[in-house]
């Protein structure tokens, strides 16, 4: 059981979708994810999970910036649009460089299989009852998933903005997909998510004509709580603002290449 949320993820299991085979990173660590202690425990015993994560995923990070792939952890509630926005992204980018993904659901093949079939490599880490991907998974799946030097790597997690904001994964930067389904006020309920992301993606704007959603407020609550962060208002199904989001990617490569040469 978790710690720091009380999800039951001890069942965790990590399966590839075709024909993949082992990873064997350079560090070797294995998924040791602390039972329950007394309520008197708990805070301690939350420091030590999450510095254990941070250890792991720091581990992680290297691993990646050493062979220059470059990885994104994707975050959203459920239904934001995280797997079509990545299937349309992925049928974009996936001519000019190898994409992989790292998919987490708490069940089934389906999200992995949909990834699959636009064009890139992908395992599927089913975390039973847990509601987050952390570091260990995350390293477990890489061993699967062997993807190339040189490639693009997209996390997508369990969809909760609660918990994945706490778990370092070893991701280069945290993107958060909102849709305009959602409140206008996601930022402000959810601030330590929206404080740790990179970039923000607000999905579903060709909805704007058709529900009660005031973007420019909306931008303005996630920059009150995270002032630098970028913000692209896009839809994942008709195509608007996706070549924004593509350039971002594509500078966000720019500066791990400058970094690894």
């Amino acid at each position: 059981m978790c710690a720091t949320c009380g999800c039951g993820d001890d069942g965790a299991t990590i399966t590839a979708v075709g024909a993949q085979s082992g990873h064997d990173h350079s560090h070797d660590h294995t998924h040791d994810h602390p039972h329950a202690h007394p309520h008197t425990e708990t805070i301690a015993l939350e420091q030590k999970v999450l510095a254990k994560n941070d250890m792991l995923a720091e581990q992680n990070r290297q691993w990646l910036t050493d062979h220059a792939i470059l990885a994104f952890n994707i975050t959203s509630s459920p239904g934001a649009g995280k797997t079509t926005l990545l299937e349309r992204t992925i049928r974009h980018l996936s001519p000019q460089r190898q994409v992989s993904v790292i998919e987490g659901d708490q069940e089934t093949l389906l999200d992995a299989d949909r990834i699959t079939a636009a064009g890139a490599r992908a395992v599927q880490v089913n975390t039973g009852a847990g509601c987050h991907l952390d570091a260990g998974m995350v390293e477990r799946a890489l061993r699967v998933l062997e993807p190339d030097s040189g490639s693009l790597l997209f996390i997508e997690n369990v969809g909760n903005l609660v918990c994945p904001a706490l778990f370092d994964l070893g991701e280069h930067s945290k993107v958060v997909v909102i849709s305009v389904t959602e409140g206008t006020d996601k930022p402000l309920k959810y601030p330590h998510m929206f404080a740790a992301a990179g970039l923000v993606l607000v999905n579903k704007v060709d909805l704007l004509p058709y529900v009660d959603f005031d973007l420019d407020l909306c931008v303005q609550h996630a920059r009150s709580v995270n002032p630098g962060v970028e913000i692209v208002p896009v839809s994942a199904t008709k195509g608007d603002g996706m070549d924004v989001w593509f350039k971002w990617i594509d500078a966000r490569a720019n500066e791990l290449h400058t970094t690894v040469t």
